[in-house]
C-alpha cells in the first residue's frame, strides 16, 4: 500500500507542476485513483512540505510549495 501511495503522490506532483493550483475534487478526478488514495498522497506530500492546501469557501485548493532559492 505504501508503494501505491508513493506512486500516486508522484502523479500528484507531476499534475500540479503542469497545472498550478487546482481544486482538490478536480485533482481526485484527474489523477484517476480513489479519493482515499489521492488524499493519502496529498497527506504524504503535505507532511514532506511539498504541497499547500488552503480553503476557499467550501472547497480546498492544492498547490505546490515554491522552492526556496
Amino acid at each position: 500500500m505504501i508503494t501505491e501511495i508513493g506512486i500516486v503522490a508522484g502523479d500528484i506532483l507531476h499534475y500540479l507542476e503542469q497545472k498550478g493550483e487546482v481544486p482538490l475534487e478536480g485533482l481526485v478526478e484527474k489523477i484517476g485513483k480513489s479519493k482515499d488514495l489521492v488524499l493519502m498522497g496529498i497527506g504524504w506530500l503535505g507532511r514532506e512540505g511539498h504541497v499547500i492546501l488552503k480553503q476557499e469557501n467550501s472547497e480546498y485548493l492544492c498547490t505546490l510549495r515554491k522552492k526556496e532559492e
